[in-house]
């Protein structure tokens, strides 16, 4: 018997996976530099990332229906590590000289493609398992666990990418491998198959799942977007209102940031996994929070104000990304608990892919407009709710799983 409950054990598990990608926040662009890369190509590699999580996110969650979560959460760890391994060899070859310019820069690319395309089987495993051993009254607290391991692990792991880059830019990348092998092994030794699970595979077409979710999915993107684009937009818009350089700039909006995760992580710690409201209810809430999040951050001019705007969207991504998740999951079988978890994956690696370049050519117009178009995109979303009825009510009779312990 393990001392952990799996909704622990799946938080330790994602917050490890995070914390392995986020270490190389504040690295990736001086290593690139290092290695005789241009910032085009640095992009390059962030977005080949999330174009495989893109692509690969919807097929992992259906092979997680089919070969069990714990298999493709092992793939999902492991594949994590391996592919990070990769890259650091790669890196390493390119600091010695023995790599360089389209042989170093095709190397580089490739391991992220893998990276990309087999940690995507971590978000959707996760989020099926989760859904497997809640019962529907406590969907959305299960679900808050998995989005307060990814905001601390957001938060953490810049800072330990920055702590650990004197000792040379290749020691976080390692790092990053060894964190999620030892994660790997990890959930090999305590983590079960949930018995919910065990023997189910999904009936009809795959196309179901994406009639019935294809509104909420929408919402699911459309709130990564105008989240990353923010999140790529903030610093240009501190050291643009407040003429700052860029040493002060890199300080203030690691602060900022910094604020804006605790408001987060508090939104899923101390309200989502109340019940208050619906998960509905706390979705629609969240949406309308964050466009007038983005409101004031479009008319803000002061350090204080600013920040207080993304605090405040903070607590609205808080409340939105575990509430959208435990809606999809009340409104989908329980045989297809991973597809819709995969589709979801997918959708947000949509946002994370879009964002970037649809904030900074925007910004590149005038500097409120990503946050105007941001706070646009979420009101028409928030009214979209208002019209979507979704089908938890319809399934409050069906059998609850018995939770794991």
């Amino acid at each position: 018997m393990t001392r952990f409950t799996p909704v622990a054990l799946l938080f330790l598990a994602l917050l490890n996976s995070v914390l392995g990608l986020s270490i190389l926040f504040p690295i990736l662009g001086p290593l690139g530099r290092q290695l005789g890369l241009g910032e085009i190509q640095v992009g390059w590699l962030s977005a080949a990332y999330s174009l495989m999580q893109l692509v690969a996110s919807p097929l992992w969650g259906k092979q997680s229906e089919r070969l069990g979560r714990r298999p493709v959460l092992l793939i999902g760890v492991f594949g994590f590590g391996i592919g990070f391994a990769s890259f650091g060899l790669i890196a390493w070859l390119g600091a010695r000289n023995v790599l360089s310019g389209a042989p170093l820069f095709a190397g580089l690319l490739l391991s992220r493609f893998l990276t990309g395309a087999l940690s995507a089987a971590v978000f959707p495993s996760v989020q099926a398992y989760v859904a497997d051993i809640t019962p529907r009254e406590r969907r959305t607290s299960g679900m808050a666990a998995i989005g307060a391991a990814f905001g601390l692990g957001v938060i953490v792991g810049p800072a330990i990418g920055a702590a650990l880059a004197p000792l040379g830019l290749l020691v976080p990348v390692l790092c990053s491998a060894a964190v999620a092998l030892v994660n790997g092994v990890f959930v090999c030794i305590s983590l079960p198959e949930p018995e919910r699970h065990v023997g189910s595979t999904p009936s009809g077409s795959s196309f179901e799942s994406l009639r019935v979710a294809w509104p909420l999915l929408t919402v699911s993107t459309g709130m990564m977007l105008s989240t990353v684009a923010l999140e790529q937009t903030a610093a240009f818009l501190y050291q643009d209102i407040l003429r700052l350089t860029p040493e002060q700039t890199a300080r203030t909006v690691g602060i900022a940031m910094t604020f804006c995760g605790i408001g987060a992580i508090s939104a899923q710690v101390l309200l989502v996994r109340t019940t208050i409201f619906s998960p509905r209810r706390w979705l629609s809430i969240g949406v309308w929070l964050m466009a007038v999040g983005l409101m004031w951050t479009a008319l803000a001019s002061q350090f204080w104000s600013l920040t207080a705007s993304l605090v405040l969207q903070g607590l609205a991504e808080g409340l939105v990304m575990p509430s959208l998740a435990a809606v999809l999951s009340l409104e989908t079988g329980d045989s297809r608990q991973g597809e819709v978890a995969g589709l979801n994956g997918s959708a947000q690696a949509l946002g994370r892919t879009l964002g970037p370049l649809m904030g900074t050519a925007l910004y590149t117009i005038h500097c409120r407009i990503p946050f105007w178009s941001g706070a646009g995109l979420t009101a028409m979303l928030a009214l979209g709710l208002l019209f979507h009825r979704g089908r938890e009510a319809a399934m409050v009779g069906t059998p609850e799983p018995r939770p794991l312990t």
